[in-house]
């Protein structure tokens, strides 16, 4: 994992524009002996090729493909401006991280800052910090509250049961194995009889061992029954807060309002999105499948176009790394594209709904075919 020193992290500075901004960037990288004092040509050039700005107030200058062979080192210079830089089309960074790389050694980096930015909060938070430990913590994650873990790790379909305990004991092992749950949650839910919620789903837990909030979802290949009741699927949960809360009002109120057969019959990119979101797609939602072939996956040049193109159609539009952790993202946020950490051979699952959904999609497909930007592979 990428280290940011303290002494990367530039907090509390000013400047009267975005060219003037990305210049006080690029010298501070040249100073450190990360660039030579060419690439700071290649950082405006990117500005004018397509925005850098990823989101929440944050955008991460640098370089063209051509002025490569100005980087002498892999490095990074964040700038934190409290007053914010009016970063083009209405919108305003506070943080800017400076970005120099001669090859794709910087990707790792973008989707591990990404990942830690993609919450709304701690970009706030990165706005106000008044000091570079406080921004250095935030950046690396270490002010961050660890988020729920489910996702495809901790769910398992068609699951070849007859009876509950092979479902308790898949889903205690998965809680194990993520670091959720200790030994004593794992003997607690193997041997207490779980709840049934009704059409098929069932539900456990434990007062002890619980180590960092996360759910297992374990789902027969085929119902079975248990003392006359039907068995379709198991959710285990470990709460260590309040987090897992949203998902049990969520499949609540599937059950409540007859929709359970949606959780018993999706497939894991669906039932994740049911479990993880409010804004999880309706019946009558369109959706599609794409393989992205570009050779560095969906870094900040493609994923902009790929944003790009979403926000050409009204529809809602999310889309889904089957080959991540396989959650859906809002299809119109960048940092949320590239927090994905889709790289080549990736499948995305994208799903519209509205009145133009269908073209909305075809426009998709053409443009990840096209190579979004780069080239078709």
């Amino acid at each position: 994992m990428f280290q940011l020193s303290v002494q990367d992290i530039h907090p509390g500075a000013s400047a009267g524009s975005k060219d003037e901004a990305i210049r006080q960037v690029a010298a501070a990288l040249a100073q450190a002996g990360n660039v030579a004092d060419g690439y700071v040509n290649g950082m405006l050039a990117r500005e004018l090729q397509t925005s850098t700005y990823l989101g929440n107030g944050i955008a991460i200058p640098h370089g063209t493909t051509d002025t490569r062979d100005q980087v002498l080192k892999t490095g990074v210079k964040v700038f934190q401006f409290p007053q914010g830089i009016a970063w083009g089309e209405g919108q305003t960074a506070y943080v800017a991280i400076g970005i120099a790389a001669s090859s794709d050694e910087h990707l790792g980096l973008l989707r591990q800052l990404t990942h830690v930015l993609s919450d709304d909060d701690v970009a706030e938070q990165l706005k106000n910090a008044a000091s570079a430990e406080e921004l250095r913590a935030l950046l690396m994650g270490e002010k961050q509250q660890a988020s729920l873990k489910l996702d495809n790790d901790t769910v398992q379909l068609d699951v070849a049961a007859a009876d509950l305990t092979t479902l308790q004991a898949l889903n205690a092992g998965r809680l194990k194995a993520v670091g959720a749950v200790d030994s004593r949650f794992v003997s607690s839910v193997i041997n207490d009889m779980p709840l049934n919620l009704g059409h098929g789903i069932w539900l456990n837990d434990s007062a002890e061992g619980n180590l960092a909030s996360a759910i297992a979802v374990s789902r027969s290949a085929t119902p079975f029954e248990f003392d006359g009741q039907q068995v379709a699927m198991l959710l285990t949960v470990a709460m260590a807060d309040s987090q897992p809360v949203n998902v049990l009002k969520r499949v609540s109120d599937l059950i409540i309002n007859q929709k359970a057969d949606r959780l018993v019959n999706a497939d894991g990119a669906t039932l994740l999105a049911l479990l993880t979101s409010d804004d999880a797609p309706l019946d009558d939602v369109l959706s599609a499948e794409f393989v992205v072939r570009n050779e560095h996956g969906l870094h900040a040049r493609p994923g902009t176009v790929l944003v790009n193109t979403v926000k050409q159609f009204n529809s809602d539009i999310t889309v889904t790394n089957l080959d991540g952790s396989g959650k859906p993202a809002n299809g119109r946020s960048l940092m949320k594209v590239v927090a994905l950490g889709v790289k080549q051979g990736h499948r995305l699952r994208f799903t519209a709904q509205g009145e133009d959904a269908e073209q909305a999609l075809k426009a998709i497909g053409d443009a990840i075919a096209a190579g979004l930007g780069e080239g078709a592979a």
